[in-house]
């Protein structure tokens, strides 16, 4: 128990001297989190698209090889960044494109610091998205493109108003997750030189050596954000979902036409030529109550 009560002071103290430093690192951190969350969505989005473009055989032959090579080039992206460490990426993107254009490209500054980073990042975010974004268009059932189709949309018609809008709803939770490992990952950016959480962290223990304390502090900051983003995250998917309960149309021409349409007052089609089948007044009232306020999920 000393030990706890000591550690909390330590912390108190390395928070009352370097609280600035520590929210400033906080918000570099969630600001490349959300930004290359965003910007690997729209890569991942635009990879999974075209990785899942449909060609056959009786299609003429340059868009079956560029269709062909787009696949190849996207599956080489995908293996190779979700196959290497983040770190290595950016210890080759930060050093190795300087390197390979003899220093004429290259990230300086504050601004380049970001850049940078951004780029690593975001790189890395779309790799995973892609193939997210080509399981969520393969999990809509293929009968909906079919349709789509048969009443004359185009692939892109199909894609932006069929497909695409449900894939997106299944894939909203691997959105979250990305989003949740971009706000620890982004701790490997100290590689490069970039002021976020862990590095402000790092900073810190070097002038003073309290590491696990101030490691403790690290610790819960993370915790906190991650915990707040799932929070939102899930208000989201609740709010994708819709509600429970919906009312009724009011008023349906075509189940009108067809005979099965059952006025509250006045009984079906059928009741006002048969007297045999007319509505008693309990029905009448709750088919008013039904359409007033609708039923539920659960009572249908």
């Amino acid at each position: 128990m000393d030990k706890l009560i000591e550690l909390v002071m330590d912390m108190g103290r390395l928070w009352d001297a370097f609280w600035m430093q520590y929210l400033v690192g906080m918000r570099n951190t969630l600001i490349l989190a959300v930004a290359a969350t965003l910007i690997g969505c729209v890569i991942g989005f635009a990879c999974g698209v075209l990785n899942t473009i449909p060609y056959t055989k009786q299609d003429n032959a340059v868009k079956r090889f560029f269709l062909k090579l787009v696949r190849v080039v996207v599956r080489v992206y995908v293996e190779v960044f979700r196959g290497t460490p983040m770190v290595l990426q950016a210890v080759f993107i930060f050093y190795g494109l300087p390197y390979f254009t003899d220093q004429a490209l290259q990230f300086r500054g504050y601004m380049g610091m970001w850049a940078a980073s951004l780029i690593i990042v975001s790189i890395n975010t779309g790799a995973y998205m892609a193939e997210s974004v080509r399981g969520g268009i393969i999990s809509i059932d293929p009968g909906q493109t079919e349709g789509a189709k048969a009443i004359g949309m185009t692939h892109v018609q199909t894609m932006t108003s069929v497909i695409l809008p449900q894939a997106f709803r299944n894939i909203i939770p691997q959105i979250g997750n990305n989003f949740i490992i971009n706000i620890k990952d982004t701790s490997v950016m100290f590689i490069i030189g970039f002021t976020e959480f862990f590095a402000v962290h790092r900073n810190i223990v070097g002038n003073n050596y309290m590491y696990f304390q101030s490691a403790a502090i690290e610790m819960i900051g993370y915790l906190t954000m991650t915990l707040i983003a799932s929070f939102l995250l899930r208000l989201l998917e609740r709010r994708l979902d819709g509600s429970d309960s919906y009312e009724l149309a009011q008023a349906d021409q075509l189940v009108m036409a067809a005979g099965t349409y059952s006025h509250p007052s006045r009984g079906t089609p059928f009741d006002e030529r048969s007297t045999e089948g007319a509505l008693t007044e309990e029905q009448r009232e709750r088919k008013r109550q039904e359409l007033k306020h609708g039923r539920n999920r659960g009572g249908r």
